[in-house]
């Protein structure tokens, strides 16, 4: 069941057969969410942690004055909450940015496999560096780049990371995403992120059509949002 999990993994680094095994073995709760829907609730305490075996998926921090900001993307292979297992409580939710498949697997088994298995809790601990390496690279986004830089990696980094677990075909991914939900995901009003998205067409680099991105030169779309994979650790080496 956990194939993306595998593909993730063994993109950075090799799994052993008893490590393989051992992670097929736990005690995999699967749910299906609609689009939209909550997956995990801010300020819940989670006993299992949640695996992303398809669609797509954001973390939500929702503001007093009502507004939403989309801090991060998951695609399939991705453990959403892995930090509860240490954190306890959530201080932000997880959503279903289109239909989704998740399996939960509990926090007492992970905790047992990365006791008995050093080198898979060393991966598993890996996950959450990763998902810090991608806040910081956010941070900057938002911080530092203008509309078309920012729309443009995260078209980027969408393609880098789906392309891991083999959901990119001839340049082409699903990104079933609204305007709406790109806006909170890059800060930007609706209108401003329809403009940037339109300029972003326009530069040749994708085609950008309803729930579909297709990549025509992904040299000149990552030169534009200045895109350095280092951060997604896709080097496979020892860890």
């Amino acid at each position: 069941m956990p194939e993306a999990l595998y593909a993730m993994l063994e993109r950075r680094d090799e799994l052993s057969a008893i490590e393989r095994k051992a992670l097929a073995s736990l005690s995999w709760r699967l749910r299906t969410y609609g689009d939209g829907d909550e997956i995990i609730g801010e300020g819940s305490e989670p006993t299992e942690s949640c695996l992303l075996v398809e669609g797509l998926a954001a973390r939500s921090r929702q503001l007093a004055n009502g507004n939403r900001q989309l801090t991060a993307v998951h695609v399939p292979g991705d453990f959403v909450d892995l930090h509860g297992l240490l954190l306890k409580v959530m201080d932000h939710a997880v959503m279903a940015l289109a239909p989704c498949k998740v399996a939960f697997a509990p926090h007492t088994e992970l905790r047992r496999v990365a006791a008995e298995l050093p080198h898979l809790g060393r991966m598993l601990f890996m996950c959450v560096a990763i998902d810090a390496a991608v806040q910081r690279n956010w941070i900057a986004c938002m911080g530092r780049m203008d509309p078309l830089r920012h729309i443009a990696y995260l078209v980027c980094e969408v393609y880098r990371r789906l392309d891991v677990v083999g959901q990119v075909r001839d340049g082409a991914f699903e990104f079933p995403v609204t305007q709406s939900e790109v806006a909170d995901l890059v800060g930007l009003s609706i209108v401003h992120t329809n403009r940037t998205i339109q300029e972003l067409r326009a530069s040749g680099y994708v085609t950008w059509q309803g729930n579909q991105v297709i990549v025509h030169d992904w040299d000149g779309l990552s030169r534009l949002a200045e895109f350095d994979p280092t951060y997604l650790n896709l080097v496979r080496r020892p860890r």
